[in-house]
């Protein structure tokens, strides 16, 4: 949950001491965990705690710098393992693997709840702070938002400085809801010219968000022609402009989506586009389309929309679900004349091809839903 924090002048500058001598310490750590090569989190703290303490952090900051060192590691070796950062012995690849992990002046630094207490009742917190504890620190979020902190919040919360703003990023514990048995599915089918498309014909169109994306990568590309002080300044005010918006879009269309799903009783099948970057390939032009298309996000959305509200969310193989008839199950090139034209050569049936391609999808989400819930049916 991010809540909004309204320091005062005097807890802004104690906000960002405490933030600097962080990731300060942070580095130090960093260093001595590349050089000595241990990156675990117990053999860290106990390598590093004595030095952090005495930059001048206390005992469970210092503790939680070691461990977000230890965090940071472990998910540089995830990302070497999936390939994310290139092949072995790729520059990049070589690059990450040969320096220590560095961490921005303002980079997050979790507190637990020795370190920092919430006071609901007047919306202030108490946080540590490099030169004493801060009390009353107002914050601000939404009712719903409120409701939620007041009744699920547990554990760490992050301290984060964007842009100026002050916020924290608070773990919220929320139970499971029990997954409805699914009446069919409803299938979504996602796209670059409708960004998703249900299986009932629902189309939810790209052009507008590709036409702000295209807008903003032509602004872009001439504040950086430019590089004069003012034009960096304003790249650095535009550069999450974009992801803003994409993400306004992607939690409607999730909404929209889940809430079909419950009112109907449905659960929602999404394709598995795992590795799609990879093994698309297309021309120039229509790559930076690809690269900077939410899918992701939007699948995300959908999945932890679906979960809170117990709809049942399965992922299928997205192989073919384009070329086939969603009729008869004839699978051809020729059946997409072009991309928004399903026209099947063998039983004659025609239809939207992302509504096609979405009703194959929900077919495939009921024949797996089947397969796992009813393994011994047969």
């Amino acid at each position: 949950m991010q809540v909004r924090l309204y320091p005062d002048t005097a807890q802004e500058a104690a906000l960002r001491a405490t933030l600097d001598l962080c990731n300060e310490a942070a580095d130090l750590a960093s260093a001595e965990a590349f050089q000595r090569r241990i990156y675990s989190k117990q053999a860290l703290q106990r390598l590093t705690y004595g030095r952090l303490k005495a930059l001048g952090l206390s005992a469970q900051p210092a503790i939680h710098v070691a461990r977000k060192v230890a965090g940071a590691y472990a998910t540089l070796k995830a990302n070497i393992r999936a390939g994310n950062l290139g092949k072995p012995g790729s520059k990049r690849r070589a690059k990450v693997e040969s320096t220590p992990i560095r961490f921005r002046a303002d980079a997050a630094q979790p507190f637990d709840d020795r370190c920092l207490s919430w006071q609901f009742a007047d919306r202030t917190v108490s946080i540590w702070a490099v030169g004493g504890r801060l009390g009353r620190v107002r914050f601000g979020c939404s009712e719903q938002q409120y409701a939620t902190l007041v009744a699920y919040r547990q554990g760490e919360s992050d301290l984060v400085c964007r842009d100026g703003k002050w916020f924290l990023y608070a773990t919220c514990h929320i139970p499971d809801v029990e997954v409805t048995e699914p009446d069919g599915f409803l299938g979504v089918d996602l796209g670059i010219v409708n960004i998703a498309t249900t299986s009932d014909g629902t189309r939810h169109s790209g052009k507008g968000l590709n036409r702000v994306r295209h807008r903003h990568q032509r602004l872009r590309a001439k504040l950086q022609r430019i590089g004069t002080k003012p034009a960096k300044r304003l790249l650095k005010a535009r550069r999450r402009k974009e992801a803003r918006f994409a993400a306004v879009t992607n939690h409607r269309i999730g909404k929209q989506i889940v809430t079909e799903a419950e009112r109907t009783g449905r659960g929602v099948a999404l394709e598995n586009l795992g590795g799609i970057r990879d093994r698309v390939r297309l021309r120039r032009p229509q790559r930076v389309t690809l690269h900077s298309w939410a899918f992701h996000q939007l699948g995300q959305y959908i999945a932890y929309k679906a979960a809170r509200a117990g709809v049942a969310l399965v992922h299928v193989d997205p192989a073919y679900t384009s070329q086939g008839c969603s009729t008869c199950g004839h699978i051809a090139k020729a059946n997409r004349p072009n991309q928004s034209i399903f026209r099947c050569t063998s039983c004659g049936f025609a239809e939207h091809a992302d509504v096609n391609a979405a009703r194959n999808i929900a077919a495939r989400g009921a024949a797996d839903w089947a397969a796992v819930s009813l393994p011994n049916a047969a």
